[in-house]
């Protein structure tokens, strides 16, 4: 249903390292900046994805308390999780619900949160059951 989600951060320049190193355990990298000379606006724009489909965006602009988002990232195995949480941390988000199970939502589903620089909640999740081993 959604084709791409996109908020603001504080320091657009932070934000954007921060996310190329917690993106890239889930297999997601840079892929697009729009700078304000292509738009005519005042705000600059880095797109994250894969298969040259941006869907992730973050762009310049004010954050307030009232303003943090919750965003969701397809994970495709718990090792992905794992590594995503871990990197987060390495990179300086705060831990906001380790990797685990979250049966209330479905035996399955198993997810990790941090609090990216700005306090956004980002989520990794799988949805599959934990692989044979």
């Amino acid at each position: 249903m959604i084709d791409h989600v996109g908020f603001k951060v504080s320091d657009f320049a932070a934000s954007k390292a921060f996310y190329e190193r917690v993106l890239a355990p889930l297999g997601y990298g840079l892929l697009m900046e729009v700078t304000p000379e292509m738009t005519g606006a005042d705000a600059h724009h880095a797109g994250f994805g894969a298969d040259r489909k941006p869907a992730f965006w973050i762009s310049t602009g004010n954050v307030t308390r009232d303003s943090s988002v919750h965003v969701a990232l397809h994970a495709k195995s718990r090792a992905d999780v794992d590594a995503f949480y871990a990197g987060a941390l390495a990179a300086g988000a705060r831990d906001n619900g380790p990797p685990g199970i979250r049966a209330h939502y479905h035996p399955n589903y198993y997810g990790a949160f941090v609090l990216d620089p700005d306090g956004h909640n980002i989520e990794a999740v799988c949805h599959l059951p934990e692989a044979p081993r």
